[in-house]
C-alpha cells in the first residue's frame, strides 16, 4: 500500500544541529526534509500510532545526528536519523502525548537521562466505568522505565515544553500555568519543586527565556504576559527565617507565616501570591496566540496567532515588527540552533522556513490541504475533492478560494489554482464557497461553482467557471465565466464529455445544460490560446430537480438524475432517449461502469439506496439498502466500488473486556453482474471520503512480490489521508514507487562507496537494445558517504583523491552518460582506458 496525505503539523517540527535537516512528525513515522530545496530525505519507520514528539539530541558536532520520538503507541524510540535506523525502543505502556528530555539542554551531567511525559491513564475503574485522565510522569530513558511518581494530574493530557538550558519546564491548565525546575542530580526519587502562575483567562501557549528566570504566556484572548524573576522563592535552597523574610518553598498555596513574605515589595501585575517579581501585559492579536517563542540571545520574543501574522517583540522595549499575510493561523515556531533559519507551522498544513535575518520565506513545505470548515457547516456544498485520474492528482479544496493539485503517489503538492479572486484573512467570515469542481477525463480542462452567500437572506449568486490547462503542470487558466447559469438555481453536478470538449451541468431549478467549446485555437504544445464556452442545448424532465448527471465510456448518452427517475438523452440532438425506474429518494449521483451497458445509482435520504441498472433491458439488476459515501467504476472492466457509511451503534463494541474502537465505513468490491462483494474492507473517517480507480504506471510502481500491480485503487478518507492499493492482489500487501528521483542529492539517496562518486550501476541486461540511454547522477559532496559503505564496494584511491580534490575547485554539475551501443565503441572506450 502506499499511504500519504499525513498531517505535518500536529506536533511541533525540530531542525537537526547543522540546520540542513528539518524532523517532522507525520502520522506514524517522522519525515525528514531537506531544508535547502523542501524535498523528502527519508522516514523513520517503527512507531504503530501517532508521533507526537521528536527531538533531536544537541550536537557535540554539526554530523550527530540522533533523536528521541514519542508516540501514541506507548513507545519511546531513539533514532539516528542519517541512516534512518532505530537505535533503542522503551516500552512505555500508555499514549504519551508529549514529551521533554531536559537533561539534553546545557552541559549534560552524568548519570541517568530521563524524560518528562504527559500520558493518558484510566483512573478509578468501576465495573466497567472509567475515567480517562492525563498525567505527567517521569521516565528513566536509561533504565527503560516509567516511574510511578505522578507530578501532576489534568482532564486531558497537557503539552509539555521545557526551558532551553533543561532548568525548567511547565503545562498549562486552563487558567493555571504550572512550572517544575528540573533536579540538579535528577534520579528516580528525587522530586521536582513546583510553582503556578495565574491568570484571568484561560492560557493558550508558552515559552521560557533561554538563560533568565522570564517566561511568557499568552491566552485565548490575545493577550501575552512576561513574568520576570519567577521562581526566586520557590526555587531557592532552604534558608532558615532572618531579618523578618521567610522563603516558602511550597506551590502557590499560602502558608500561615506567608505575611512575612515580600511585605516591603511591589510586584506589578503580579496576582494573589505567584513568586514572580512583576507581570507585564502585551496585547496586539485580536484572537487566540497558539505560539510563544524566544530568540536565542533572549532579546526578542515572537507570538503568532490565528490572524496569520508572526510578530517580533522586542522584549526591552515592547517593539514589535511584523511578517503579515503567511496565508493561515499559526501554529508552531522553532528556530534552528544557529538562529538563522526558522520553522512556522500552519494550520493549512504545512510548513514556512524563513531567514531570521531578511524575514523572507525561502521555502514551503506543503501537505494536503485539510477539510474546509465550511464543508460540514454548508449543506450546498459537495464533497472537498475530486480525482483527476488521468494524472494521479487529487484537486482539493482550500480555505483560500484555492484548488491544491496534489499527487497521490509522489505525496506532494503539484500547484495551486486561485478559483476566487479575494483577500483572504484567517478568522474571516465566509462569504463565497466553491460548492462543486470537475476535471475532464484527460486532465486538460475543469470546472469549478462559486456560491456567492447570501448576506441575512438577501443576495446570492452562482458562478460557473471553465478552465484549461497550459501544461502537464496542471497550470490552469481562466477561459469562460457564466454568471446565473441556471438562473437563481444551485447546480447539483457537472460531467465532462469523455473525449470532446463539452460539458454538462445540472440544477436543481429544474434543467440541465449542455456546454460546448467554440472558436478554440491551440497552439503547437496544445496549450488554449482562445477559446469560449456557450450553451449548446438545455433540458428538462417534467420540471423535477436535476440532482445528477454522467457521460458514457462512449460519450453517446447523457444520463441525467431527474429527482428518483433517471432520464437517457442523446447530447447531440438533445433528444430523450429513455426513462428508467424509480426509486425511493432523490438520485445523488450516477456512474457508468466501463464500457458496459450498466449504469449504478446512488440515492440519500431516509431511505438510501443503491441501484445498479441494465440500459438495454430499462430495468434494475439488484440494489442494496445502503448509504453510498462515494461510488467509483473503472474504466477497463465491469467492476465498480462502493464507500458506504455503516450506522452509528449506540454502544462501543467490546471485545475480551475491552473497548474496540469501531469503524464508520466499508468499502465494497463488485462486478456488476454479481451483487456479491468480490471483496471488502472496514475503514474510518468514511464520511466525506472518496474512492477513484486509477491507472497504472508501468513504469514507476511495484509491489512487494516484484509483480506490476493489475489495477490501483485510491481511499482518500474525510481528513484528507489517502491509501493506494491493488484490490485484486491479496498477496501484495504493500506497494513502492521504483523512481530513481525520488531522493534530492546525496544525503537524500543515502549513497555509498562507489555508488556516491558514481551513482547507481544499472541493472544487469544482457540483451541491451541499442537505443536505450541510462542517466547516472553522481552525488556533489561524495566524500561524505562514500566510506560508509563495503570497503570492497571502494573505488580505486587515485579515483578518490581526484574527486575530493576537485570538489573543492568547483560545484560539479549532474551528466549524463551513455553505455556503448556496438562492438567498435566498446573497444575504442578500452584503448582509451
Amino acid at each position: 500500500m502506499l499511504r500519504g496525505g499525513k498531517s505535518l503539523v500536529s506536533a511541533p517540527p525540530c531542525f537537526s544541529n547543522d540546520a540542513t535537516k528539518l524532523l517532522v512528525c507525520t502520522g506514524a513515522t517522522v519525515s525528514v526534509f531537506s531544508t535547502s530545496t523542501a524535498m523528502l530525505i527519508t522516514e523513520l519507520e517503527g512507531h504503530t500510532a501517532l508521533v507526537t514528539s521528536v527531538i533531536v539530541v544537541p550536537k557535540p558536532n554539526d554530523v550527530f545526528c540522533y533523536c528521541w520520538t514519542a508516540s501514541l503507541d506507548g513507545t519511546i524510540r531513539y533514532w539516528d536519523f542519517a541512516a534512518g535506523t532505530m537505535v533503542k525502543s522503551i516500552e512505555i505502556g500508555v499514549p504519551i502525548f508529549s514529551m521533554v528530555i531536559p537533561g539534553l539542554g546545557g552541559k549534560r551531567k552524568k548519570g541517568d537521562l530521563f524524560a518528562y511525559v504527559t500520558v493518558e491513564m484510566a483512573i478509578g475503574v468501576e465495573e466497567k466505568a472509567e475515567v480517562l485522565r492525563g498525567q505527567v510522569r517521569k521516565c528513566n530513558l536509561t533504565e527503560a522505565r516509567l516511574g510511578g511518581l505522578v507530578l501532576a494530574e489534568t482532564p486531558q493530557p497537557a503539552f509539555l515544553t521545557s526551558s532551553p538550558l533543561g532548568d525548567f519546564f511547565g503545562i498549562l491548565k486552563k487558567r493555571t500555568f504550572y512550572l517544575w525546575k528540573t533536579p540538579a542530580k535528577d534520579s528516580d526519587k528525587s522530586v521536582a519543586k513546583n510553582m503556578r502562575l495565574h491568570h484571568t483567562k484561560t492560557f493558550s501557549a508558552f515559552a521560557f527565556h533561554p538563560f533568565d528566570n522570564i517566561v511568557a504566556a499568552s491566552d485565548v484572548s490575545g493577550r501575552i504576559l512576561i513574568w520576570r524573576g519567577f521562581g526566586k522563592k520557590t526555587f531557592s535552597a532552604p534558608k532558615d527565617v532572618s531579618n523578618g523574610i521567610m522563603i516558602s518553598h511550597g506551590g502557590d498555596k499560602p502558608g500561615p507565616n506567608d505575611s512575612t513574605v515580600d511585605h516591603d515589595d511591589d510586584k506589578p501585575g503580579v496576582r494573589r501570591n505567584d513568586d514572580a517579581e512583576s507581570c507585564s501585559t502585551w496585547h496586539w492579536h485580536s484572537s487566540e496566540v497558539n505560539l510563544l517563542y524566544f530568540s536565542s540571545d533572549g532579546a526578542y520574543l515572537y507570538s503568532g496567532g490565528n490572524e496569520g501574522v508572526l510578530v517580533m517583540w522586542q522584549l526591552d522595549t515592547g517593539k514589535k515588527k511584523f511578517l503579515p499575510r503567511i496565508g493561515s493561523p499559526l501554529l508552531y515556531f522553532m528556530l534552528s540552533s544557529d538562529s538563522v533559519l526558522s520553522a512556522i507551522s500552519c494550520a493549512d498544513n504545512r510548513i514556512v522556513l524563513l531567514n531570521m535575518s531578511s524575514w523572507e520565506i525561502l521555502k514551503t513545505v506543503a501537505g494536503i490541504k485539510l477539510p474546509c470548515s465550511i464543508q460540514g457547516t454548508y449543506s450546498g456544498s459537495s464533497s472537498g475533492f475530486i480525482f483527476d485520474r488521468a494524472s494521479g492528482l487529487a484537486a482539493i479544496r482550500t480555505e483560500n478560494y484555492c484548488i491544491q493539485f496534489y499527487s497521490l503517489f509522489d505525496d506532494r503538492e503539484i500547484s495551486e489554482v486561485q478559483v476566487c479572486e479575494r483577500n483572504h484573512q484567517p478568522g474571516d467570515d465566509t462569504t463565497v464557497v466553491i460548492s462543486l469542481m470537475a476535471v475532464s477525463p484527460d486532465g486538460s480542462m475543469m470546472s469549478t461553482v462559486e456560491n456567492k452567500l447570501p448576506e441575512e437572506g438577501i443576495g446570492g449568486l452562482f458562478c460557473l467557471k471553465i478552465w484549461g490547462c497550459e501544461s502537464q503542470k496542471k497550470n490552469f487558466k481562466l477561459t469562460t465565466v457564466v454568471y446565473e447559469p441556471h438562473r437563481d438555481a444551485a447546480i447539483s453536478a457537472l460531467a465532462f464529455h469523455p473525449t470532446r470538449k463539452m460539458l454538462v451541468s445540472s440544477s436543481y431549478g429544474g434543467d440541465f445544460k449542455i456546454w460546448v467549446l467554440s472558436q478554440a485555437v491551440e497552439d503547437s504544445e496544445g496549450a488554449l490560446q482562445s477559446s469560449g464556452w456557450t450553451c449548446h442545448a438545455v433540458g428538462s424532465y417534467k420540471d423535477k430537480p436535476m440532482t445528477g448527471a454522467s457521460f458514457s465510456a462512449d460519450g453517446s448518452v447523457l444520463a441525467v438524475a431527474a429527482d428518483t427517475v433517471i432520464t437517457l438523452w442523446d447530447p447531440d440532438k438533445n433528444i430523450l432517449v429513455a426513462v428508467l425506474g424509480k426509486t425511493y429518494s432523490s438520485i445523488g449521483s450516477l456512474s457508468f461502469v466501463g464500457n458496459s451497458e450498466y449504469l449504478v445509482s446512488a440515492s440519500h435520504g431516509s431511505r438510501s439506496q443503491l441501484f445498479v441498472w441494465n440500459m438495454e433491458k430499462l430495468s434494475v439488476m439488484w440494489s442494496y439498502k445502503l448509504h453510498a459515501e462515494a461510488v467509483a467504476c473503472a474504466d477497463d472492466d465491469t467492476s465498480f466500488a462502493v464507500l458506504a457509511l455503516l450506522p452509528k451503534l449506540p454502544q462501543p463494541i467490546e471485545s475480551d473486556g475491552a473497548v474496540v474502537q469501531s469503524t464508520d465505513g466499508v468499502i465494497l468490491l463488485f462486478d456488476v453482474g454479481n451483487p456479491v462483494p468480490l471483496a471488502t474492507w472496514s475503514v474510518k473517517k468514511a464520511t466525506g471520503g472518496g474512492l477513484a480507480f486509477l491507472p497504472v504506471d508501468q513504469s514507476s510502481l511495484v509491489d512487494n512480490t516484484g509483480k506490476r500491480p493489475s489495477k490501483l485503487m485510491v481511499f482518500m478518507n474525510g481528513d484528507h489521508e489517502y491509501v493506494v492499493f491493488d484490490p485484486l492482489n491479496k498477496e501484495a500487501r504493500k506497494l513502492e514507487l521504483a523512481r530513481s528521483d525520488a531522493k534530492d542529492g546525496h544525503e537524500e539517496s543515502g549513497r555509498f562507496g562507489y555508488a556516491a562518486l558514481y551513482g547507481e550501476l544499472p541493472a544487469f541486461q544482457p540483451k541491451r537494445e541499442a537505443d536505450v540511454e541510462i542517466p547516472i547522477f553522481p552525488s556533489e559532496r561524495p566524500w561524505e558517504t562514500m566510506f560508509g559503505g563495503s570497503s570492497l564496494a571502494l573505488p580505486p584511491l587515485t579515483k578518490l583523491c581526484s574527486a575530493f580534490l576537485e570538489s573543492f575547485l568547483e560545484k560539479r554539475t549532474k551528466v549524463s552518460e551513455t553505455f556503448p551501443h556496438s562492438e567498435k565503441d566498446k573497444e575504442e572506450e578500452l584503448s582509451s582506458d
